[in-house]
């Protein structure tokens, strides 16, 4: 084996046109449409052939092309507009100056983890929708003026490309990202020398720990830096050097690696370029190995146990969920992962057992599974779900950890989903929208009111606005299935590829990550009526599937293959299309193109989803199951609802019966719509629930408001008590953790040993209802506690319905460690009520006041 020497030979740029290499190194361009058409005009055909891949397209343009543009006044002009906007753009005060004054940021910055990031299709770290949400937050972040950083990894094979066999088969095809053709840079230190760190591993074979070494790249998106981590440097064997290749790729030791890397590797990192966040977002329980990390770090920097650091530590991390189901979770066998805690745990001075019991739904049974969420609550203040329906997902999930506490009172909120409003407005609607929104729409975006004035459009301009896009789809799916097609050296007629797809039919959109819970064939379960719905007379409807399967998800190929031999054989030849190898290009073209957007995921298994809030933006409007996000912007007049919300136990009969309600939808409602015209041909109605749907969804669904909910209710809570708990070497967690200790210690004595009603149990309403209750607190004082009156409507098995609590007042000290306190329930609903008592730990270091996790009941 000899040593290879890497070069590089650089295009001769004129001077003229440098900007051009500047604006490319700012991932802002992928959502600025004067930037993305700067690069188109150099070359048209090479711009798409290179993924639209700004770095790529400059190495590879003719010299002769680029001295023409040199000396082309019209595109310098061009070109100078969109350098001083990126001038502006960063310089300009921002939404987080103005709210928390323009020294904030010395307050401390904010980490952002994520196993994906999808920014643009040429940076291709990212296989769907988590990624695509995680690229959006950094943008937002990056408009917003948030001190904000990214961190993920730099995978050298990225996710994979999507092949379809002639009998629509799913093949992956994994080609190398060369990072020197990609719009990132090095990271390197002062003098130039590339950023090293490492991450300690389990030894491949008997005991001990081995080293992998870690180089970075940097990605800038606007204001943002995304930090990509690198084990694929000569420094590492092989086979480490492969733990950043693929994207959820490998086995579970491979993931685990992965994981470890992502979380305890990216605080490194952090550290070593002098990044000291104060909050740590994590993204999925991926990277939540970050939270030991940080908590080994306190340890080192103050002396402080593991206990009080991980209390301090813990103030300043959130944690988001995204997965609706506890068998979707990232989990590990115990064997598997105990070496890797074992290795975690010697720098926290914890045994492998003691460290493995973090992850444990059950800390103390021996053996069970090690959860990354767990983990991640366990050592995080704050949590989220992605919709309302997820976070009362999230809440039930995860109320064991919560013994004792009602599902409705675990502490897991929600921060719906939205999506960045620059990267999925379609350029010529943003135009259109600016012209009767104001110029600074995009800016306002979290403003109902700005979104009102989208109803002044008139209808011709907006429909002839979406036929454009409509023919563009078209167009560009013909191109590429002919492209594919000469790729696998098939011949296709050239007539039969004009003739695919209409641009006046109605067109049906369904394109997303296919998983068997997402239901992609649903509409196929009755070949015949979904016939006579395709080819009615004079209301013909056109099909478009677009996404991928997992590798190893052998249920979601076979939907995908159904899809397309479907669409090769009669009677849907023609009306049913799928496009080959999805990617944010053609999510793009597809959410402004379509009619409607199909979504049809069984409820509640969709935390949130976002391509319709992409496609509703661009006036298409929804069709879909009330699950994720719909439930929250659904409003009667803005799309479409599949069903009213029904949850089945049976899937087969709840399938047969949602393809029903599909079925008639799409008759009744759907295709008469479409097509009933105006004596001017204009749909009206269909118009009007157009403009509806970018007036509703506009405002609510877009990642400024998102990340503004992150910010307020998260971030900022979390940076404030991180900074007062870190102070004077730990003092205010060191107390914390002493007062928490004290509780727990006496906790086993608390009980409730009596309640009485001090009065009737049948009430005028408007006359409160006095309780009295008799505590044995033992050890503990009233000001160590909170005693409550929890009362509601009696449900099923002993529960309340729509209960609430009420504070009960400290009456008298009885001795003995017994206490009275009285309480008062409010009677303004006549009918049937009921309470309960109840004592929870009350103290003022406590981020919420469930988060002793201790609960005494009567």
């Amino acid at each position: 084996m000899f040593t290879v020497h890497r070069y590089q030979i650089f295009p001769t740029i004129p001077p003229e046109l440098a900007p051009l290499v500047t604006i490319a190194q700012n991932l802002w361009w992928t959502w600025t449409p004067a930037a993305r058409e700067l690069y188109g005009r150099v070359d048209a055909e090479l711009y798409e052939r290179v993924a639209h891949n700004p770095i790529l397209l400059l190495k590879l343009a003719s010299q002769r092309r680029l001295d023409e543009l040199a000396r082309d006044d019209g595109y310098l002009r061009a070109l100078s507009a969109v350098e001083r906007s990126l001038g502006d753009y960063l310089d300009r005060s921002t939404w987080f100056d103005r709210k928390y004054g323009k020294n904030a940021a010395s307050r401390g910055t904010m980490a952002y983890f994520s196993m994906e990031f999808g920014i643009h299709e040429c940076l291709p770290v990212y296989s769907g929708g988590l990624g695509v949400l995680a690229g959006d937050h950094l943008k937002s972040a990056s408009d917003l003026g948030l001190p904000l950083v990214g961190v993920g990894i730099a995978f050298s094979q990225g996710y994979f490309r999507q092949s379809l066999d002639i009998e629509g088969w799913q093949n992956e095809r994994y080609p190398p990202n060369d990072w020197h053709d990609l719009p990132v840079s090095p990271v390197n230190d002062e003098k130039g020398r590339r950023v090293v760190t490492s991450v300690e591993l389990p030894a491949r074979a008997g005991a001990g720990r081995r080293e992998v070494k870690l180089q970075a790249w940097r990605a800038q998106v606007g204001r943002v830096p995304l930090y990509l981590l690198d084990a694929d440097i000569p420094e590492n064997p092989p086979e480490d050097r492969a733990l950043t290749n693929t994207l959820y790729g490998g086995d579970r030791a491979h993931r685990i690696c992965q994981e470890v890397l992502l979380g305890v590797g990216g605080v490194r990192l952090l550290s070593a370029i002098g990044q000291e966040p104060r909050v740590c977002h994590m993204n999925e329980g991926h990277s939540a190995f970050l939270a030991l990390e940080r908590v080994r770090q306190l340890m080192g920097r103050t002396g402080a146990p593991f206990v009080a650091a991980s209390e301090a530590a813990a103030a300043g991390h959130v944690f988001t969920t995204h997965t609706p189901v506890p068998a979707g979770n990232d989990a590990f066998a115990h064997d598997l992962a105990l070496p890797y805690l074992k290795v975690l745990g010697e720098g926290l001075g914890l045994g492998a057992e003691e460290a493995m019991r973090l992850g444990r739904v059950e800390p103390d049974r021996p053996g069970s599974e090690f959860s990354m969420p767990v983990l991640a609550i366990r050592m995080a203040d704050r949590y989220n779900g992605v919709s309302m329906l997820h976070g009362r997902e999230a809440r039930a999930m995860w109320s064991v950890l919560w013994p004792g506490l009602p599902v409705d009172e675990v502490p897991i909120g929600s921060v719906t989903n939205g999506v960045h409003v620059p990267t999925w407005l379609d350029g010529e609607l943003a135009l259109l929208y600016a012209s009767y929104l104001g110029a600074d729409f995009l800016e306002r975006a979290a403003e109902p009111g700005v979104w009102a004035k989208i109803a002044e459009i008139p209808d011709e301009v907006l429909w002839a606005a979406h036929g454009r896009r409509k023919e563009r789809l078209v167009k560009q799916i013909r191109a590429r299935l002919a492209a594919i097609s000469a790729q696998k050296g098939r011949a296709e007629d050239p007539a039969r590829i004009e003739r695919l797809l209409d641009p006046k039919a109605l067109t049906i959109g369904f394109a997303r990550r296919f998983a068997t819970y997402k239901r992609g064939t649903l509409l196929l379960r009755d070949a015949a009526r979904l016939a006579r719905i395709l080819h009615e007379p004079h209301r013909p409807v056109q099909l478009v599937f677009s996404g991928k399967a997992h590798p190893q998800d052998w249920g979601g190929k076979e939907l995908i293959r159904d899809i397309v031999r479907a669409g090769m054989a009669e009677p849907f030849r023609g009306r049913i299309v799928f496009v080959e190898d999805y990617d944010m290009g053609v999510a793009r073209t597809l959410v402004a193109g379509v009619d409607v957007w199909l979504n049809t995921p069984r409820r509640p298994l969709e935390a949130s989803g976002t391509s319709g809030m992409k496609a509703g933006l661009n006036g298409v409007l929804n069709a879909s199951i009330l699950d994720g996000w719909w439930p929250e912007g659904y409003a009667g007049d803005n799309g479409f609802s599949i069903g009213r919300g029904e949850e089945y136990a049976d899937t087969g009969h709840g399938d047969h019966v949602e393809a029903q309600a599909l079925y008639r939808l799409l008759e009744e409602d759907i295709v008469p719509l479409y097509y009933e015209r105006d004596a001017s041909g204009l749909p009206r109605s269909w118009i009007a629930r157009m403009k509806r749907s970018i007036t509703t969804i506009g405002p609510a669904f877009n990642t400024t408001r998102m990340v503004r909910e992150y910010a307020e209710r998260y971030y900022e809570p979390a940076l404030a008590r991180h900074r007062r708990l870190t102070e004077d070497g730990l003092l205010a967690a060191r107390a914390a953790c002493e007062w928490k200790a004290r509780v727990r210690a006496a906790w086993g004595s608390v009980r409730v040993d009596s309640v009485a009603q001090l009065g009737p149990s049948r009430l005028p309403s408007g006359e409160p209802l006095r309780v009295a209750a008799e505590i044995h607190l033992g050890a503990l004082s009233p000001s160590d506690v909170v005693v409550e009156l929890y009362y509601g409507r009696p449900g099923p098995n002993g529960s309340l319905r729509g209960a609430e609590a009420a504070p009960m007042r400290h009456a008298a000290d009885l001795g003995g460690g017994r206490h009275r306190f009285e309480g008062e329930i409010p009677t303004d609903e006549s009918g049937e009520h009921a309470f309960g008592v109840r004592v929870i730990p009350a103290h003022e270091s406590l981020p919420d006041r469930y988060a002793a996790r201790l609960v005494r009941w009567h």
